[in-house]
């Protein structure tokens, strides 16, 4: 947020605060908790003024406990994240497949609470690492919560629950220097990786621009597993869940992910938050892909597998409804850091499968809720109370803040028989009836033994520049692997997927190529695409709503081009800052003062999504001509593929930078749009076209197969 939008919602806290005083009938002097009013709490009972500390002194000693208790635990994984409310409506009932309450009226909206994350960092750690993020709704059905718990990748690492310690145990900071934070980049991870080819699927997304997201508004979420929907007449149908944002599909580029590490760490917890504070809420439609009973087998891999995908050529995704963001948390500890996930919960119309990975976390996020938020009653906690009636003979235990009366089991008749058991009207969960029978075995089904085609598929379907950035990452990756045998090992794997991603890979990590025979890749494998995979395949609705512009100004600039600038852009919904070398104002060549939203010291491209520079109203150049922080925003915007603008003399900023094989406009005649490069050398007020070309190179995002910055 600028200064002036951080000075107006201040005003609203305070507002708000003074309304909650006003209206709260509790307001009075501060107590203890026991109801004890408190007249002084600055200083501790002590024997004398320079004695020691009574232990008689209840006030110091409650308040002191409270704050050594006030943290719980992280979770072991996703355990820094970020939060909000909001609700979901389906377009229509989806009775056909399912009896679930919240997905049959369109007229009916669902609460929802939300939760993205980061896995591997603790909660310190920064927002932008390379990481799969985690996706969790929390559904407040009239039937029950439901909790679908996703991720960013509709693949997991692994195949079988009984692997997760071992994988997050290798994904984890080393265990001798707790080295490194919130990254993947060392050696037991990928150590992992070249002994269980199983993960090579997840790795690949890991290793993809899909591992550091522009923005949580601009994610894709999946439920990973194949779970079961089940209709009112008991048919079940296999689903899969896929979060579609509006906005689009985007992605941060691996050296913008490594500078807002330092340049602000909280990147993406603050782009959802402002987002919504703004009113520019949030939205993704859900989808699913449906496969019919009778269908089952009739993929060359194993529905039950979470380290696969159902290729969307193959089975395309039905929009079902959507979900919006309207709302952030009013206590982080208390609802983000508190609310309590779990495969599990599930209501009427939704099972599971015999999917091994899902059955292992069923039982995984309980136990761990247990541990972490104290016992059994963490469901009464307001962000995980659901908003059906709770009537259960569970009694007592940590934290039970209801007060229960009358008899606490079943069957009885001194309690009326109540909470009596639901009747025989179709409103009850039933599980799913089907056969289940055969030996106790430690063995994996051979469906599940192809590891390379589905990786390859992913491979395949990258477009130029996206094959460019993973083998980047690969790089990078490896480089940092003490061990070897480890980046050799990798390697060979590698070439099962692709022989030219390992050839690349190896030649950047100094280890010997594959040979052919070190990794025969199939000929059909090598032949798999799904374009639906590639970012390319999901731009979003087109617009620049909720974008960060960077306008680049100084003293002299041409007021009727920022004026015109301004004004047009946020017009369009994108959010434009004006930046000077210093804080305050600069004056305009109208002889106002123009307010300044930041000084330019204090930020960097990587925080913006397009940068323009408008001219001043004389022959000369901008002083941000000769400014080296100015220059260096708009290479790195540049060499970063994202939209460059300038008007008037402005385009003197972007000599020293734009190579000469992009076209800028050399007079005042027109409007010059190359590869997100778009000019206009005449003076005066932006004209249309020049707005409605900026426009759109800012939607599209990034603009590849530029050339090289200069210098």
């Amino acid at each position: 947020m600028t200064h002036r939008e951080n000075e107006g919602r201040n005003d609203r806290k305070q507002e708000q605060r003074r309304r909650a005083l006003a209206e709260d009938p509790t307001t009075g002097p501060l107590t203890t908790d026991q109801g004890v009013t408190v007249d002084h709490t600055d200083d501790s009972l002590a024997g004398g003024e320079r004695g020691p500390t009574l232990m008689e002194d209840f006030h110091f000693r409650e308040k002191l406990t409270h704050f050594d208790h006030e943290r719980i635990p992280e979770r072991v994984v996703h355990a820094r994240g970020a939060g909000a409310y909001g609700y979901f409506e389906p377009y229509e009932s989806c009775a056909e497949f399912t009896r679930a309450a919240f997905l049959q009226d369109p007229s009916v909206r669902t609460p929802v609470f939300v939760r993205f994350s980061t896995v591997q960092g603790p909660k310190g750690s920064a927002d932008t690492v390379r990481d799969v993020r985690g996706f969790a709704t929390k559904f407040y059905t009239s039937e029950g919560n439901y909790d679908l718990v996703g991720n960013n990748f509709p693949v997991f690492f692994i195949q079988d629950g009984i692997k997760f310690p071992d994988f997050v145990h290798a994904v984890k900071p080393e265990p001798d220097n707790d080295i490194p934070t919130g990254a993947s980049a060392h050696d037991t991870l990928w150590d992992f990786v070249s002994l269980q080819p199983e993960t090579l699927h997840a790795i690949m997304w890991l290793m993809s621009d899909r591992a550091i997201p522009r923005s949580y508004r601009m994610m894709q979420g999946f439920g990973v597993h194949t779970f079961r929907f089940v209709n009112a007449q008991g048919r079940g149908t296999f689903v899969k869940f896929h979060w579609k944002p509006k906005l689009g599909v985007h992605s941060l580029v691996w050296d913008e992910a490594q500078e807002c590490q330092g340049r602000d760490p909280d990147f993406n917890r603050r782009d959802l938050w402002d987002s919504i504070e703004a009113g520019d809420y949030p939205e993704w439609e859900l989808g699913v892909q449906l496969v019919p009973e009778e269908d089952e087998f009739a993929f060359d891999f194993d529905l039950l597998d979470a380290t696969k995908i159902i290729p969307e050529e193959q089975v395309p995704v039905r929009p079902i409804g959507r979900m919006v963001l309207n709302r952030n948390p009013d206590n982080f500890f208390a609802e983000t850091e508190q609310v309590a996930f779990h495969t599990a919960n599930v209501v009427p119309g939704i099972d599971f499968t015999n999917d091994p990975l899902l059955q292992a976390r069923n039982f995984s996020y309980l136990d761990t809720q247990l541990i972490r938020l104290g016992g059994p009653n963490f469901t009464q906690i307001p962000v995980n109370r659901p908003v059906a009636l709770v009537r259960t003979n569970q009694r007592d235990g940590y934290h039970q803040s209801r007060l229960h009366t009358g008899t606490s089991y079943s069957p009885n008749s001194l309690g009326a028989g109540c909470p009596a058991l639901a009747g025989a009207d179709g409103h009850a969960y039933t599980h799913y009836a089907e056969r289940v029978d055969g030996e106790k075995i430690r063995r994996r089904s051979p469906s599940f033994q192809d590891h390379y085609s589905q990786p390859a598929l992913f491979w395949n379907s990258m477009a130029d520049w996206e094959q460019e950035h993973i083998v980047q990452a690969f790089r990078f990756e490896l480089g940092k692997v003490g061990d070897r045998a480890v980046r050799e090992r990798t390697v060979g794997e590698l070439a099962h997927v692709n022989a030219e991603l390992a050839r690349q890979v190896a030649r950047g990590v100094g280890v010997a190529e594959p040979r052919p025979a070190d990794g025969e890749q199939s000929a059909a494998s090598a032949k798999l695409t799904s374009p639906a995979l590639s970012l390319e395949a999901l731009p979003g609705d087109g617009s620049v709503r909720t974008l960060q512009i960077a306008v680049l100004v100084a003293d002299g600039v041409d007021a009727e081009q920022l004026t015109s600038v301004r004004e047009g852009l946020s017009a369009d919904g994108a959010n434009v800052e004006v930046i000077a070398p210093t804080d305050g104002t600069v004056t305009g060549s109208d002889g106002r003062q123009h307010a300044v939203d930041r000084a330019l010291p204090t930020v960097a491209s990587v925080l913006y999504d397009a940068v323009l520079v408008p001219g001043t109203s004389d022959d000369g150049p901008p002083v941000t001509a000769t400014d080296p922080d100015a220059l260096r925003f708009v290479r790195d915007t540049y060499r970063h593929g994202k939209p460059v603008g300038a008007l008037g003399t402005g385009l003197g900023v972007l000599a020293p930078v734009v190579p000469g094989g992009i076209d800028v406009a050399r007079s005042g005649s027109e409007t010059t749009a190359d590869r997100g490069v778009v000019t206009d050398a005449s003076p005066g007020a932006a004209r249309p076209e020049f707005l409605r070309e900026f426009t759109r190179a800012v939607a599209a995002h990034r603009h590849w197969g530029r050339p090289q910055v200069r210098g």
